[in-house]
């Protein structure tokens, strides 16, 4: 194959430990911990002011409405999301060695094993020939999956690797995070990857989950967690070189690694999340006959709902205290809860107007954005990229989110898309108590909005049409200008 990147020979571990480093960076001394303590708390605090300084809902030089339109160039010099281009059809075929760090299995798995199998389903059903080494999300034996083009190749376990000598030569090496670890894609000639998460976002997590937790300052935690988090950003900015291509899924991540981890622009490149947009669509229908299955009341004022994984990081010790106090005073606003995790319980403690549903198919998860006035997603985890408010924009709900730059910059990038907050329980109770006075038909006009939002932007066929192309792209300099003769 022309071109192709020969990756034989070399054994790949098919997962790598999340952000995992060969460098033990836990280990201070008494007199260099308390140094370390003084500069990671200046290192923090102007990194927090870096991180928050985005939020206002204005959109950016380089991100304007349109601007994919009057783009012309190299796409390499795109400094906004591919989604926003049209490519056209191709007539040359791709073969990738894919490594992902699970594949769904159920209804359970998160965000980006999903993510993983629509993009892969997408490209392989466009005539690319797909190779996924990976392990299944439910840590179970299972056969390996042949579909047409889709080629899934299961581990026997974590620490299992895959020799791809056996299936020859590939056109390129694409990783979901560090599913390739950076000692190995340092040694293969055509690697790229997708972040889902860094480190930079990784350590604001950890600022906010500490600043919830421990409000008034008073707990006597070691803040470890903390103390390791520069360290390990320094550890992250070092080994991100070793990949040569690097996707961020939103504008906030690709600024940061141009900005703060000092990757070449040209290195860089945004190509957001999507969705099956045949399986998340506005259905009314469905949106009534969903919530009268579950018995939820007829004369309730306002339906909401939460969706995916019940764990702390995932917000919901900031749920049950905001939506605790929205139930004292707005007896009439009903929760939905789909997922799993161990605050499904505690949730269902908030009484007869919440109702935990457990883990929904995709068809029924399509049917309960539906049923809802407004999709609410208390994360936090200002990481990423969250499927759900994609899913629920797609459904033709607005969606209730903190302020994240992540989410304003990309996602609800205007007040018209929905409703933000600090990811406290004062913010989002304000918050939530407009979602209330503005009602049901406010809620309808930007639940519209969110869907055509969606539709432009985070559909699977943008997704797999962008990846496509920064593939070929890579393969034969002629693709990298745009448009090319046959795109839109």
């Amino acid at each position: 194959m022309k071109n192709s990147a020969s990756v034989s020979h070399i054994p790949f571990p098919v997962m790598g430990l999340k952000h995992q480093s060969c460098r033990n960076s836990s280990s201070f001394s008494p007199l260099s911990l308390r140094y370390s303590t003084v500069l990671i708390s200046a290192l923090f605090f102007t990194s927090f002011y870096l991180f928050i300084s985005p939020l206002r809902h204005v959109p950016e030089p380089g991100f304007l409405k349109g601007e994919g339109k009057r783009f012309i160039g190299d796409l390499r010099d795109a400094k906004f999301s591919w989604n926003k281009l049209c490519f056209g059809p191709t007539f040359e075929k791709l073969k990738l060695a894919v490594f992902s760090k699970t594949w769904p299995i159920g209804a359970a798995p998160g965000g980006m094993e999903r993510h993983a199998s629509t993009l892969y389903h997408a490209l392989a059903a466009r005539g690319h020939e797909i190779h996924v080494f990976t392990a299944p999300s439910d840590r179970k034996p299972h056969n390996d999956v042949h579909q047409g083009n889709l080629h899934v190749h299961f581990a026997a376990n974590d620490h299992g690797s895959v020799n791809l000598n056996n299936d020859g030569a590939f056109d390129y090496v694409h990783t979901e995070s560090v599913s390739l670890p950076h000692w190995r894609a340092k040694m293969v000639p055509n690697v790229a990857v997708t972040w889902h998460g860094i480190w930079y976002e990784v350590m604001h997590s950890k600022l906010f989950g500490e600043l919830f937790s421990n409000q008034n300052g008073v707990l006597p935690g070691s803040m470890t967690e903390l103390q390791e988090a520069m360290p390990r950003l320094v550890d992250e900015i070092r080994f991100f070189s070793s990949y040569n291509q690097h996707i961020c899924i939103s504008n906030s991540a690709a600024e940061v690694l141009v900005k703060i981890y000092q990757l070449p622009q040209r290195n860089v490149h945004v190509i957001l999340n999507g969705v099956d947009e045949t399986k998340f669509v506005h259905d009314p229908e469905a949106g009534v006959r969903f919530p009268e299955k579950l018995g939820v009341p007829a004369n309730v004022s306002l339906v909401m709902g939460v969706a995916g994984r019940l764990v702390r990081d995932k917000g919901h010790p900031l749920l049950y205290e905001a939506f605790s106090s929205i139930t004292r005073d707005h007896p009439g606003v009903y929760l939905l809860v789909a997922g799993t995790g161990p605050w499904g319980r505690r949730n269902a403690e908030l009484g007869q107007n919440v109702k935990v549903l457990g883990a929904l198919e995709a068809h029924q998860l399509s049917e309960f954005y539906n049923a809802l006035d407004a999709f609410v997603n208390p994360t936090l985890r200002p990481q990423g990229l969250d499927l759900t408010l994609i899913e629920a924009m797609h459904c033709g709900r607005t969606v209730l989110t903190p302020n994240y730059p992540s989410i304003v910059r990309t996602v609800v990038v205007n007040e018209e898309l929905g409703y933000t907050f600090s990811p406290n329980v004062k913010s989002f109770v304000e918050a939530l108590e407009l979602v209330i006075r503005d009602g049901p038909k406010v809620l309808q006009r930007k639940g519209l909005a969110c869907k055509e939002h969606a539709l432009s932007m985070f559909t699977a066929t943008k997704m797999a049409s962008a990846y496509e192309r920064f593939f070929l792209r890579m393969k034969n300099p002629i693709y990298c200008q745009y448009p090319f003769p046959v795109d839109c």
